[in-house]
């Protein structure tokens, strides 16, 4: 924990509480009010869920964005430092700290302290976020040139698309099907390499789709570094993102019919269509906020987005749905049963958004 203010960038703590508040209990909210309303299995209701393999839904984007977004602050972080002539060293290895205690706090997050390590998962949402960022981090710090950095973007994404797309995984009998569930080649390096230490056939968070999970923080990073220029007015820069994302989702359309967006191997299709989403997001939040000004309304954000990582370990360490109940199960027991989901579901984004309160208060905030 670090205590004081920070020059900030009111858009991104917005973007960034409005993202975690699905991961608060906003996707149960709103599935348990599509149920409430009369459409359970509604388009709206089946956007809060992930898909199960091929395809995108709002909920495949929360986890992205966020990593969006920490690529988009390290421009910031990073002119920072160098303000307070850090040298690349220091740099550094302030990066690589950030990177393995991001891998701790997601063996934390995955019951470390049960000490079963036998089963102990060992990917994790935060050891991605952690490494992608990390080489983003280091990409931009050593690559100055924006047009190298670009070029190794786009070559990491079309050499794990070409893995996943040629090269089948040692021992397969039947014809190889490429992007098969459990018969890929990142797949099956997870079940080498990590046996009894991830879920399924093939972790989420695996070893080799971190690879194009790289692509995405750098999208971030590229967003960041236009927020940053001097070249353009503030208005400008919120519609080259939104033309931007445009751009990006159009790609991933002209490439969906060879490469499918799979979320679980973080294809390089998904990180075009979940970049478009990032960056179409940022405008406007950009726009809104920054440009005119508007930002009253984003206090409830920012307020999540200010104590993200805090918020998101809370949840695994304090049953907030039980607090809810003792708090509104009387109002609940009044409801139907989409209605008693609700209030619960209500209840767990006020409980956690006042711990979060209380900390924004004592101007206290968890950076790693």
């Amino acid at each position: 924990m670090s205590t004081g203010k920070s020059e900030r960038l009111w858009s991104l703590d917005a973007l960034r509480g409005a993202d975690m508040l699905f991961i608060m209990g906003g996707s149960t909210l709103i599935s348990a009010l599509c149920a409430l309303f009369g459409s359970p299995r509604g388009w709206l209701a089946t956007q809060m869920n992930h898909v199960q393999w091929a395809g995108f839904a709002h909920h495949d984007t929360i986890f992205p964005l966020f990593l969006f977004i920490a690529g988009a602050a390290w421009p910031f972080s990073l002119a920072a430092q160098q303000e307070q002539r850090r040298t690349k060293l220091q740099i550094m290895l302030r990066v690589f700290k950030r990177m393995v205690f991001l891998f701790l706090l997601g063996l934390v997050y995955n019951g470390l302290f049960k000490l079963d390590f036998a089963h102990l998962r060992i990917p994790s949402v935060l050891n991605r976020i952690g490494f992608a960022w990390g080489a983003a981090a280091l990409l931009t710090l050593f690559i100055r040139r924006v047009s190298v950095r670009a070029v190794i973007t786009a070559l990491l994404l079309v050499g794990s698309w070409a893995l996943l797309r040629f090269v089948p995984p040692p021992g397969v009998n039947a014809p190889f099907v490429p992007f098969t569930y459990g018969a890929n080649l990142f797949d099956w390096l997870d079940r080498l390499l990590l046996s009894g230490h991830i879920i399924g056939k093939g972790d989420p968070e695996g070893i080799l789709s971190q690879i194009p999970a790289i692509g995405t923080a750098m999208l971030g990073v590229f967003s960041g570094e236009l927020l940053r220029s001097g070249r353009f007015t503030a208005a400008k820069k919120a519609l080259l993102l939104a033309v931007g994302g445009i751009a990006l989702a159009a790609a991933g359309f002209l490439w969906q019919p060879w490469c499918p967006s799979i979320k679980k191997l973080w294809t390089p299709t998904f990180v075009l269509f979940a970049g478009a989403y990032s960056a179409l997001a940022l405008a406007l939040f950009y726009w809104l906020c920054d440009v005119m000004m508007w930002r009253k309304w984003t206090f409830f954000f920012r307020v999540i987005g200010m104590n993200a990582i805090a918020v998101y370990l809370l949840q695994r360490a304090v049953d907030c749905d039980k607090i809810s109940r003792f708090f509104f199960s009387g109002l609940a027991g009044h409801c139907n049963k989409p209605g008693a989901d609700a209030v619960i579901a209500a209840g767990h984004i006020a409980v956690c958004w006042c711990v979060l309160y209380f900390l924004y208060r004592k101007q206290t905030f968890m950076k790693v």
